[in-house]
C-alpha cells in the first residue's frame, strides 16, 4: 500500500508543474523509492532529475505527473537524466517523453551481460577508412592526427561523411555496422520528429547535433543485431516512439508497477505497428505461485514453456537475465511478449527475497 500514495498522483487535477514538480518530487520521494529497483539511490536520482527539469524550461508547461513517469521509467531501466547523457527529459505537448542517448543504449548493451564493449565514431572526410564485407569481414579507421600523432581538430579532419558502431561479445567476438552520411540522412528525414521541428520552424536535435544523433543511429541499428535484454528492449521502443512523431503515453501506474509497454516494432523498418498487449502487472503476478504463473502463459511454443522453466530456476538476478537474453532470440510475437511478461514477475520475486 506505500506506492498507492503515489498512483493517487494521477487522480488529481492537473496542476502547474515549475511549481509543484519540486514540491511533488521531494514529498513523495519515499514511495517513489519503493517503486525504484533495489540498487538505485532515490536521494541522487531526486537530485539528477530536479536538475534536468530546471535545464530544461520548456518541461515547466508539462504535466508534472507525465514527468515523474518519465524520471521513473528511466531509473527502472537504469539510465540517468540529464547532462550524462543516458537518457533526456523532452516535452511534447503537455506531456513529458523520455528519450534514451546513444550512451543509454550501449550502457544498457554491455548491461545484458553478454556484451563486453559497444562503441561508434563518426568518419570524417579525411580519415583514413577501409571497409570489407563478404566471408572475412572488417573494418579500419584511421582518423587524421596532427602534431605529435595526436588527433587532429574536427576542423582539419573535415565534413562527417559516416559513422559506425562496433560490439564485442564476452567470447571476443566482433560485429559492426556501418552507415554514410546519406543513409544516416535520410532516416533523420522520415523521422516524423524531425518533419514537424522543420514544419513548425523549430530547432531539431538534428541541428543543434548531427554528429551525436549519427552515433545514436548508428548503435540502434547495431542493437539490432544484439541480444536485448527487457531494459535494451523497452528503451529501443521508446525511442522508436519518439522518432516516429507519436505520443509515448507514459501511465504513472503502468510505470511504478512496471508494466508499461511502449509498442510493438517492425525490427526491419523501425515502423510502430500497434501498442502492444498490456501486459500483466507485476505487483498482481509477484502474489500468484509459480505453477499458476506458468500455467497462465501460452505452452504451444515448447521453446517458450522451456524458457520459462529455466527462468523460474534462476536465483539472481544476473542468471535470469541471462536466461532472458539467450531465449528471447528465439521467440517472436506473443511468445515474446509473455517471457517479458514472466521475466518481470519472477524478477519481481527475486528482488521481494533480496
Amino acid at each position: 500500500m506505500a506506492l498507492q500514495a503515489l498512483k493517487n498522483i494521477n487522480r488529481q487535477a492537473p496542476v502547474e508543474a515549475a511549481k509543484d514538480f519540486p514540491v511533488m518530487l521531494e514529498k513523495f520521494k519515499g514511495e517513489i523509492a519503493r517503486a525504484l529497483p533495489k540498487h538505485i539511490n532515490p536521494d541522487r536520482m531526486a537530485r539528477i532529475a530536479l536538475t534536468a527539469f530546471r535545464m530544461t524550461p520548456a518541461l515547466a508547461k508539462c504535466d508534472p505527473r507525465s514527468v515523474f513517469a518519465a524520471v521513473i521509467q528511466s531509473s527502472q531501466l537504469g539510465l540517468e537524466v540529464g547532462l550524462m547523457g543516458e537518457a533526456h527529459l523532452v516535452p511534447f505537448g503537455d506531456q513529458c517523453q523520455l528519450i534514451p542517448g546513444y550512451t543509454g543504449l550501449m550502457k544498457l548493451a554491455r548491461q545484458s551481460g553478454l556484451v563486453q564493449d559497444i562503441y561508434a565514431h563518426e568518419v570524417r572526410v579525411n580519415d583514413k577508412f577501409t571497409l570489407k564485407l563478404g566471408l572475412e569481414r572488417g573494418l579500419e579507421h584511421e582518423p587524421l592526427t596532427g602534431p605529435g600523432g595526436f588527433p587532429a581538430s574536427d576542423e582539419e579532419r573535415g565534413d562527417v561523411v559516416g559513422f559506425y558502431a562496433v560490439a564485442v561479445f564476452k567470447d571476443g567476438s566482433r560485429t559492426f555496422v556501418a552507415m554514410s552520411r546519406k543513409e544516416v540522412e535520410r532516416i533523420r528525414d522520415n523521422s516524423r520528429g524531425y518533419q514537424a521541428a522543420k514544419r513548425f520552424k523549430k530547432e531539431s536535435v538534428w541541428d543543434s547535433d548531427f554528429v551525436a544523433m549519427g552515433l545514436k543511429t548508428a548503435i540502434r541499428r547495431l542493437c539490432k543485431f544484439l541480444p536485448k535484454s527487457p531494459e535494451l528492449a523497452t528503451a529501443l521502443a521508446l525511442d522508436a516512439v519518439s522518432e516516429q512523431g507519436k505520443a509515448q503515453n507514459l501511465n504513472l501506474n503502468d510505470v511504478i508497477d512496471g508494466t508499461y509497454a511502449p509498442v510493438v516494432i517492425d525490427e526491419e523498418t523501425g515502423e510502430v505497428l500497434e501498442e502492444s498487449a498490456k501486459p500483466t502487472p507485476v505487483a498482481a503476478e509477484a502474489k500468484k505461485d509459480a505453477p499458476a504463473a506458468q500455467a497462465a502463459a501460452p505452452t504451444a511454443n515448447g521453446k517458450l514453456t522451456a524458457a520459462i522453466k529455466a527462468m523460474e530456476g534462476a536465483k539472481t538476478i544476473e542468471a535470469l537475465d541471462e536466461v532472458y537474453i539467450r531465449a528471447e532470440v528465439e521467440l517472436e510475437g506473443a511468445d515474446l511478449e509473455a517471457l517479458m511478461r514472466e521475466y518481470r514477475r519472477i524478477k519481481a520475486n527475486i528482488d521481494s527475497l533480496i
